[in-house]
């Protein structure tokens, strides 16, 4: 087994001396290359101890902890330069500049939601501030308030980065104790007419006695006020326009995401699986295979008429032989997601019924999934509407019958399709809420494409048909002239799923 090196540190400076083997490459301006300047009240700043009260001993490099991976403690997971797995310091560097360029002068960003995207730091109790200081690109200074290092409660709990990592891991400008925001936010905010946030952020408790400043500010609202800001405007909107175009190194996390989920939905189909919790089970540990992260969100597994139930979650029933499961289920990588959706018979070969009802399905996902490139011009809203007729087109030819629904309207199909066609995806399942699905689809955008077919036990549906439940989901980046599946692995072909059970 081949030694670590040791490097002979500081223990008090170890984090601040190994700042050339951590700091990850980052071509930035001259406004970030500085020496991190102490933020105007001192106190909250770890100082530098002096020379004669240093205490030496020997530390591996690898030794040093964080709160979360870095490549120098995890080589098997970070490349040299990456803050989160495929991602560059650069890029979050970038960014944060985007964000800047998109702020009104004499503004400021206070980041708690969308923290993780726009720094890569990935721990509780942590503040930062995005502050514009001109026109230019990379005219901007960030500030991270973090919890400083406590050996002892680390102990308990498990390692955080500190102070001195927030500058020199995670390129913050300026760096102090989230303890003492009460009086760094307001020096921080000095000169800025316009902040903006998202929701309240409750500052921690102080250790006792508490100090004023802390007891009278409980919140970022209140500590905006203090400060004296004049304007105060929600961050998310700004945040998710750029958000919801994804990067090369985006699509690529996504894209592995969708082939490790797949290759585990598909393994799935090849078992005769008999309860609904062993195959969630086996999906849970499936995903965190291969360099994955593990499971996405909670998983859909509904066999028969469960998978009526859109978001069924129990996931502990039986299953029959002469049933379907339906299986909403996806994997994490990178800190992407991808989202997949797969019926399949549970005895591996689909009735007559099943797979006239299933092929329908199945050619209008395909013909919407077609749909999900930019040069055409269409929104998500918009391709819903194309696969509402499509799937009323493909339901008559079965025999189903549509005019007045219980539901009041004139079209009954809203109660065998009653959701949306898709959604954004990406860090979070539904990504980027508050980017409307009216707009037009463009180039690297990334959503969802989940047709579905739910028949109730109703005398108006043809009889064949009744308890059926089908969904066929693909996660789809949107390109020019052609839309990207992420997730081809997982079969989808009758002849494909069949296929399994005879090898």
């Amino acid at each position: 087994m081949k030694s670590r090196q040791t490097h002979t540190v500081c223990l008090e400076q170890a984090g601040r001396l190994m700042t050339a083997a951590f700091r990850p490459a980052v071509q930035r301006p001259q406004l970030l290359r500085r020496a991190a300047r102490p933020l105007s009240v001192p106190s909250p700043i770890q100082s530098r101890p002096r020379a004669g009260r240093r205490g030496y001993a020997s530390v591996p490099a690898a030794d040093l902890l964080f709160g979360q991976p870095v490549h120098e403690t995890h080589p098997h997971i970070l490349k040299a330069g990456e803050l989160t797995p495929g991602i560059t310091a650069q890029e979050y560097y970038d960014r944060r500049c985007a964000l800047a360029a998109a702020l009104p002068p004499d503004s400021a960003a206070v980041l708690q939601s969308d923290f993780f995207y726009l720094t890569g730091f990935n721990e509780p109790e942590a503040v930062a501030v995005l502050r514009k200081t001109g026109p230019d690109p990379g005219d901007c200074v960030f500030a991270l308030l973090v919890r400083p290092k406590d050996p002892r409660a680390e102990q308990w709990s498990g390692p955080w980065s500190g102070v001195d990592a927030a500058r020199d891991v995670f390129n913050a400008d300026e760096a102090g104790d989230i303890a003492s925001i009460g009086s760094l936010l307001p020096s921080l905010l000095r000169g800025v007419r316009t902040v903006y946030t998202n929701s309240e952020v409750d500052v921690p408790p102080p250790p006792p006695p508490p100090s004023s400043a802390l007891a009278a500010a409980r919140s970022i609202k209140a500590l905006l006020d203090e400060a004296g800001v004049a304007r105060v405007h929600p961050l998310a909107p700004v945040v998710a326009q750029q958000r919801s175009i994804k990067s090369t190194a985006e699509i690529a996390n996504m894209r592995q995401a969708g082939r490790l989920s797949g290759r585990a939905l598909t393994n799935a189909m090849r078992r005769p699986w008999t309860r609904e919790k062993d195959l969630a089970a086996f999906l849970d540990y499936a995903f965190h295979q291969d360099g994955g992260d593990g499971i996405a969100y909670v998983p859909v597994v509904a066999g028969g008429p469960r998978g009526r139930l859109v978001h069924y979650v129990l996931n502990n029933a039986a299953l029959n032989a002469d049933e379907m499961v339906l299986v909403d289920a996806g994997g994490e990588y990178g800190t992407y997601i991808t989202d997949i959706t797969r019926t399949w018979p549970i005895g591996g070969r689909f009735s007559a019924a099943q797979r006239d009802l299933y092929e329908a399905v199945l050619r209008v996902q395909r013909s919407s999934v077609s749909l999900c490139r930019a040069a055409g011009g269409l929104s998500l809203d918009q391709i819903h509407r194309i696969t509402s007729d499509g799937l009323r087109k493909e339901l008559t030819k079965l025999g189903f019958s549509f005019g007045y629904s219980f539901s009041g309207s004139s079209d009954g199909l809203s109660e065998l399709f009653p959701h949306h066609v898709g959604h954004y995806v990406g860090l979070d399942v539904h990504d980027t809420p508050s980017v409307p699905r009216h707009i037009a689809l463009q180039v690297g955008h990334c959503v969802t494409i989940e047709p579905g077919i739910y028949v109730p036990d109703d005398a108006r549906w043809p009889d064949h048909f009744r308890g059926m439940a089908i969904r066929i989901e693909d996660s789809i980046c949107v390109g020019d002239e052609n839309p990207h599946i992420l997730t081809t692995e997982a079969v989808k072909e009758v002849v494909d799923i069949e296929a399994l059970r005879e090898v």
